[in-house]
């Protein structure tokens, strides 16, 4: 006589599943970082986190429940500022212009980001070697070196410059100077720009001293 063992079926363990954010979680989300961006442009990176939720039209408790500490918030904004930056230059890359016209239609977009305020913020409280980090900034350095490239072969951008000169440029024209109001700063920024930029137009007037700057120039391990 025959018999049979009964088997339990093995049961597979359930996905884990990230909860999506409600539309309106992602509005105060992306509200909290913008109004953490101005700021720290305009207090440096201490700028009180209760300042920033009045800004954000948010409470304490929700700047919390999305950013833990300072230290999150601050990841954020560098991430944001880092994406809307290469948006731009995705953005004037494919947009019909000349080349050198797409490259000046993104830098005047960009000064608007205030890197030149926020570099020092966000290179010192941030892992530079963050994976997204990393990710963002090296798409970013090919769309602005293709940006740069087409505008070379154009014959309309000098051949001794590199991507490095530009982000120099524009994180030197939007810091603001000693004793001065960031509305000042703001006043002449596009003005100052456009005297670099035409600085950079082929055919060149004299030969630049040194070498090109380029994205590696201002990594912290070099």
């Amino acid at each position: 006589m025959s018999s049979t063992t009964a088997t339990t079926p093995v049961r597979t363990a359930e996905p884990v599943r990230t909860p999506k954010l409600r539309a309106d979680a992602i509005r105060n989300r992306e509200r909290i970082v913008l109004a953490a961006r101005d700021a720290f442009v305009e207090h440096g990176a201490d700028a009180p986190l209760d300042e920033i939720a009045k800004r954000a039209g948010v409470g304490n408790a929700t700047l919390y429940r999305n950013f833990p500490d300072r230290t999150a918030l601050i990841r954020e904004v560098a991430l944001l500022v880092k994406n809307r930056i290469l948006t731009l230059a995705e953005t004037a890359e494919a947009e019909g212009d000349g080349p050198f016209d797409a490259l000046q239609r993104f830098a005047h977009a960009t000064v608007g980001e205030k890197v030149g305020a926020l570099c020092p913020i966000l290179t010192n409280r941030i892992d530079l070697n963050d994976p997204d980090l990393v990710d963002v900034r090296q798409r970013l350095t090919a769309v602005v070196g293709d940006l740069m490239e087409r505008a070379k072969q154009a014959g309309e951008l000098r051949p001794d410059v590199d991507h490095g000169d530009l982000f120099i440029a524009m994180s030197q024209l939007t810091r603001p100077l000693p004793d001065t109001s960031c509305q000042l700063l703001e006043e002449f920024v596009h003005r100052h720009l456009q005297l670099f930029l035409d600085g950079m137009r082929a055919p060149a007037r004299s030969a630049l001293p040194g070498r090109a700057a380029t994205f590696e120039d201002f990594h912290t391990d070099h």
